[in-house]
């Protein structure tokens, strides 16, 4: 417990017991229980709400991905070969113009 072995916290007690007196020492280590107790349901509640975050984080992450391996699939299934026509639908864009094979000389 950081470093304290039993003959230090011994000495710390002894110490605070001579400077608080024995009226007030135990009020004070009440105190200190309650503090304490709080302290760890608080930080219990933030680890709470940073697991439930991570979950919701991680719950999307594979919604996505999901959604990214559906949408290859369909791709994928879009460039069969259609059976009436024998070709193959690779994209749905239209095919850019062909330039001229016999430009026009400049005069």
């Amino acid at each position: 417990m950081f470093g304290i072995g039993m003959p230090e916290l011994m000495v710390i007690l002894v110490v605070a017991l001579v400077v608080l007196g024995p009226k007030r020492l135990p009020e004070i280590a009440r105190a200190l229980g309650k503090g304490l107790a709080e302290f760890r349901r608080a930080t219990s509640d933030v680890n709470e709400e940073l697991r439930k975050a991570q979950r919701a984080i991680e719950e999307e992450a594979r919604a996505a991905e999901a959604a990214a391996r559906r949408a290859a699939a369909e791709k994928q299934a879009a460039a069969v070969v259609k059976p009436a026509t024998g070709t193959v639908a690779v994209d749905d864009a239209p095919a850019a113009p062909r330039p001229e094979s016999d430009p026009e000389p400049s005069a």
